[in-house]
This record gives structure tokens, C-alpha cells and sequence, in this order.
């Protein structure tokens, strides 16, 4: 039996009441009330919403559910087409999921890259395009032109690229990823090259301390650098270290998960070179908030620039980078100490062994690392006259 105006209105009982045709007025539990069509679309049984009763009278659901009979009975899709209005573009699409990730990146710089190297490179191209129209020839006019001329860009951006369309293929948005597998015919493999990062010599580091020591570079930029490589840390970590994060008494320097690559504490045994940086430094801030702020934005960290622009102005930039003086570290450990491969690589906050492995080795090996790092002080501060050997008592205290 069909429905009346009067009796839709009265309807409360919780369930589906028919009006005929596959219309039916859907009443729930709550009390709220809304139109659906029940209808088949290429076989497959389908509910299309028509709107919330009584805002959707009676006579606008039935002149819905005939407007979306007619359209299927013509072969298209209803359900289909009002998604596809809602579709965005590949640059809302972006943006969308560098909202959603950004929480999750620990550097404000990669998020910035992240949405840079789209906005160069696929936006110009895809920006305006909605995404369920975006095919693999999109993405390969993109891709192309930068594959072998600029490999590491090309990756980054189909990568980014992939992601976007993932996100887009979650909310069936489109049907495939036009950035996945489907393109790997279409793109010479990649050479698979390990660059290394540009690392002095570990006998060079004493002077290139002095050369920086000496340099007309501000305080805090110079001091940063030293204590960088006195605690063979992350750039990144050092820039952002607090004086809250210092133990002084107890000689450590303890860098908090949430700015750890491993998202695990990681303790930093400080030498005497290091804890006479941190006392060099202090009047900068008083021994509150940052230990080496910015000498141009007050109260905030310096810039990674800041750093690069010092290896620059010194005439270290085309040799080194920050991160290199990690890598001659690492190279100083190994062919000068005694020390174990674990307090080597623990000194650099690596991750030792296997996940089952790590899960039993309680220990952060500790006093080891600190004669290591005591040793290290030494020899990248002292003449060379004066450099530890392979006797030294210390050095012989890490094996």
C-alpha cells in the first residue's frame, strides 16, 4: 500500500515502509526518517539516499526515485555520477593527504619538501585535473622528463605522486592507482647508487675545528658545530637540544623520543669538550629553553642552513657536510679504537642487531660509550702531539 503524506508523517515504528517502486521511507530506532530508493544497478543491488524526511516531502522522493529510475534505465549510473561530482582535484587530493601525514613527520622540513617537490613538478600538470580523470599517461608526462635526468627527484615525486592516489583509491574515488605498477613498463629501471655523503678525513677534523673556532661565524652557530661533532649527533638534534635535556652532573645529554629517528631516548655521554661548550654557551640563553638558538629569529632553533652556510663560508662545504662528520666518526671508531661494533654503532644512535635481538639488550652500553666518546673529545681537540694512542687506558676500557 502506498503512502500518504499524513501517514508518512506518522510513521514511527523502526524499519523500512514501502511506497511502491523501491521507494521506502527508512525510520530508525532514533526517530530520524530519510528517503531511500532500492533499486539494481548492472546486477548489483544498490540504496540511493534521496534526503531526510520531512525536509524531502512525499511527492519530492517519488520525483527523485523516477528522475534516478529513468538514468539507469538509460545505462547510467546514479550512485556513480553523484560521486563523481564530489571528486576532487589532484591538488585538493594533495593537499588533503599533506594535512594528514604532516602530524605524523617528525621535520618540518621534510613536510615542506614533501608538498615543494609536488607543487615544481606534478602540479603544473595534474593540479586541475580531477582525480578519477588522472591515467597513467598523466603521470608518465610528469615523470618522464626527470627520470634519468634527475633520478632522486623523479622517485621522490612518483612516490609522492602514489600516495596521493592511494589516498584517492581508499575513498574509491578511482578504480586504480595511475602511479603504481601500471607504469613500470613505461620507465627504464633506475640505477640502485648509494651516494655517500661528503666526509673529511678523521685527521682532518682537528683543524677544520680550529678553521670553524676561528672564523668570523656567529657564537652559536660556532658552538653548535663544535658540539655537533664533539657528540657525534644529528645536526637536526643538536639545533633543537634543550638545557632541560642536560644532565650535567651526570654528564648526559638525553634526547627525548619524539626527536630521536628511532623514536626511542637516546642518552649522549658528554666529554669535557662538549660540557665546556655548554658552558661557553650558556649566557646566550641563560640556561633556559634552547641551547643554541637562533642569532637571528629569537627563541627559535637555527635554521639547518645555518650550519651548511658555516661549512660554506669556511671553505669545507665542497668536502664535508654536517652529516659527514658522523661518518668520520664512525671511520675514527673503527680503525683507531678497540671499541665493540655495538658501542660503535650505539654511539650513533643505530639500531644493533635484530628487532628480537634489541628486544632482549637492555642495556644502552653507556659507560662504554662514554670512554669512546671521551677518547674521540680528545683527539679532535688535543695537538697532534698530544692525540691518544691505541694504549691509551681509555681506549683499551671500550673493548
Amino acid at each position: 500500500m502506498k503512502l500518504t503524506a499524513n501517514k508518512a508523517k506518522a510513521l514511527t515504528a523502526p524499519g523500512m515502509h514501502g511506497d511502491g517502486a523501491g521507494l521506502y521511507l527508512n525510520v530508525k530506532a532514533t526517530g530520524a526518517r530519510s528517503w531511500v530508493l532500492r533499486t539494481s544497478i548492472d546486477g548489483r543491488r544498490r540504496e540511493i539516499g534521496l534526503g531526510a524526511f520531512p525536509d524531502v516531502s512525499l511527492a519530492q522522493a517519488r520525483n527523485r526515485a523516477a528522475t534516478h529510475r529513468l538514468a539507469i534505465a538509460e545505462g547510467r549510473d546514479p550512485v556513480a555520477e553523484k560521486r563523481r561530482e564530489a571528486v576532487p582535484t589532484f591538488a585538493k587530493a594533495a593537499e588533503t593527504v599533506h594535512a594528514l601525514n604532516r602530524p605524523r613527520w617528525r621535520s618540518a622540513k621534510h613536510a615542506d619538501d614533501w608538498w615543494a617537490t609536488l607543487a615544481r613538478h606534478a602540479l603544473p600538470r595534474l593540479g586541475t585535473i580531477p582525480v578519477d580523470r588522472i591515467d597513467q599517461r598523466d603521470v608518465l608526462a610528469v615523470l618522464t622528463p626527470i627520470w634519468t635526468a634527475k633520478p632522486e627527484t623523479a622517485r621522490r615525486v612518483r612516490q609522492r605522486i602514489r600516495a596521493v592516489m592511494k589516498w584517492a583509491l581508499a575513498h574509491r574515488y578511482v578504480e586504480h592507482n595511475a602511479a603504481g605498477e601500471c607504469i613500470d613498463g613505461a620507465l627504464p629501471p633506475m640505477p640502485k647508487i648509494k651516494a655517500h655523503l661528503r666526509a673529511l678525513p678523521y685527521a682532518e677534523i682537528p683543524a677544520a675545528l680550529e678553521t670553524v673556532r676561528s672564523s668570523t661565524a656567529s657564537h652559536a652557530a660556532k658552538a653548535c658545530f663544535r658540539f655537533t661533532v664533539l657528540t657525534a649527533a644529528r645536526s637536526g638534534q643538536a639545533r633543537g637540544a634543550t638545557w632541560h635535556e642536560v644532565d650535567a652532573r651526570a654528564r648526559e645529554w638525553r634526547i627525548p623520543a619524539e626527536r630521536m629517528k628511532s623514536h626511542r631516548e637516546h642518552r649522549v655521554p658528554l666529554s669535557d669538550g662538549a660540557l665546556a661548550v655548554l658552558a661557553d654557551v650558556r649566557p646566550l640563553s641563560g640556561g633556559e629553553g634552547l641551547i643554541f638558538p637562533s642569532p637571528v629569529r629569537h627563541g627559535r632553533p637555527m635554521s639547518d642552513m645555518t650550519l651548511t652556510k658555516l661549512l660554506r663560508d669556511n671553505g669545507l662545504a665542497g668536502r664535508a657536510t654536517m652529516h659527514g662528520f658522523r661518518s668520520a666518526f664512525r671511520d675514527w671508531a673503527s680503525e683507531q679504537t678497540s671499541a665493540p661494533h655495538a658501542v660503535m654503532e650505539l654511539a650513533l644512535a643505530h639500531n644493533v642487531g635484530s628487532a628480537v635481538e634489541r628486544a632482549y639488550a637492555r642495556s644502552d652500553l653507556l659507560a662504554k660509550r662514554r670512554h669512546l666518546m671521551d677518547a674521540w673529545a680528545r683527539f679532535i681537540t688535543e695537538t697532534p702531539a698530544d692525540v691518544v694512542s691505541l694504549d691509551d687506558r681509555a681506549l683499551r676500557g671500550v673493548a
